[in-house]
């Protein structure tokens, strides 16, 4: 089991230069885990790509419904007080610390390319490319 943020599972289904390295991480571990705002995050996401005009309202739902499926019974709900604890230590927001607090809740890594969090987090935090290799 892997923590995502929610650009891996965009990278994971939107053709990006992180593509072939978060499609290989899929396959070596695919039990991926977020906290339940991945899902809102992901919406935001997808509403820049239609803003943008790059995807269509169509291809925005199935992208949705696929990465909902993907993630299906893996979002959990995180303590404010361990995601507070973090935004004080860091200064990082809460959204990404709600990430760093499931990887540490379930003392798994945090898969991500946020450099923010790779450096605040270095134990916690690992890249998609180091995590591969």
């Amino acid at each position: 089991m892997i923590v995502v943020d929610t650009n891996i599972i965009a990278y994971l289904l939107l053709p990006t230069p992180y593509s072939d390295s978060v499609d290989t991480l899929y396959k070596l571990d695919s039990h991926w885990v977020a906290p339940a705002l991945w899902k809102s995050e992901f919406r935001n996401v997808l509403a820049l790509y239609l803003r943008k005009e790059i995807i269509t309202l169509d291809k925005a739902l199935q992208l949705q419904e696929t990465a909902e499926s993907i993630m299906i019974h893996n979002e959990f709900d995180i303590s404010s007080s361990q995601v507070l604890a973090l935004v004080d230590k860091s200064g990082c927001s809460s959204y990404d610390c709600e990430f760093i607090a499931l990887a540490r809740h379930f003392n798994a890594r945090l898969i991500t390319q946020d450099k923010k969090l790779l450096r605040a987090f270095p134990s916690t935090a690992v890249s998609v490319a180091s995590f591969i290799s």
